[in-house]
This record gives structure tokens, C-alpha cells and sequence, in this order.
């Protein structure tokens, strides 16, 4: 009895150790590579934890959604943001840019890479007040 007790506790603490299925909305607007890539790096991580991740681009952050978004490539994996933000998204990541980023950027939904399209914001919103969804801004 006391060995089943105890085989339940430890399944039970697995059970909250790891984040199966949490949703996670990562909201990246700075324009700065490192903290576009750690944003990007910590998304690859909860993905690979389990997380359901979604990623709302906006302002700089956005020209990460282009078609031809490049960049400097950062230590020590030798990557840019963009390639992060194609590895979260190749992983079952979502990714939009903000309602906002195409009308007051110049940017056509046409130079936005495959699978990436502006949010809604009634949408974003909704997904946004689910009680178990984490909202990160970077």
C-alpha cells in the first residue's frame, strides 16, 4: 500500500512538472536581436516541453514574419532571430504579426512568410483571457 501511495505521488508531481499542453502567448515587440532571440529561444524551449505556443509579432518585431527577414546571427548557436522564429513555427508554433503592423509599416499579407498572417484582435484578446494561457511580452 504504502509503495502505491507513493508511486501516485510521484506520478502526480511528473504530471505538474511538465507543462503538456499549456498555452503560452508570447507577445515580442522589441527590435532588438538579443531579446527578439532569447524570446525566441525560450518559445523552441516550452515547445519542446509540452507548451502550445503562439506568437504575436509587432512593431520591429514584425519585419521577423517577412519573407526575406534576415539578421545577425547570435552566439553560441550561430542563428538569427528569423531562423529561431522558423524553427518554433516548423515545431507547430503560430506566429501573426499584430492587426496593427501591416497598415502602418508599408507591408503587404504577401511578404509575410507562409503560414503567417495578421491576428484578429478580437481573437488575440479571447485566447489572451483563457485562465490557463501564460502571456509573456518581450
Amino acid at each position: 500500500m504504502k509503495k502505491t501511495i507513493i508511486a501516485l505521488s510521484l506520478l502526480a508531481s511528473l504530471g505538474t512538472a511538465y507543462a503538456d499542453n499549456q498555452p503560452v502567448t508570447i507577445i515580442l515587440n522589441s527590435e532588438s536581436p538579443m531579446t527578439q532571440g532569447i524570446a525566441l529561444v525560450l518559445a523552441n524551449q516550452m515547445q519542446a516541453q509540452g507548451g502550445q505556443v503562439q506568437i504575436l509579432l509587432c512593431d520591429k518585431a514584425g519585419d521577423l514574419a517577412l519573407k526575406n527577414a534576415a539578421g545577425n546571427k547570435l552566439k553560441p548557436q550561430d542563428v538569427t532571430p528569423a531562423q529561431l522564429l522558423d524553427g518554433a513555427i516548423k515545431k507547430g508554433a503560430t506566429a501573426t504579426v499584430c492587426a496593427l503592423y501591416l497598415p502602418n509599416t508599408g507591408h503587404t499579407p504577401d511578404q509575410l512568410k507562409d503560414g503567417i498572417v495578421a491576428a484578429k484582435p478580437d481573437a488575440m484578446g479571447k485566447s489572451m483571457l483563457e485562465t490557463q494561457r501564460k502571456v509573456i511580452a518581450f
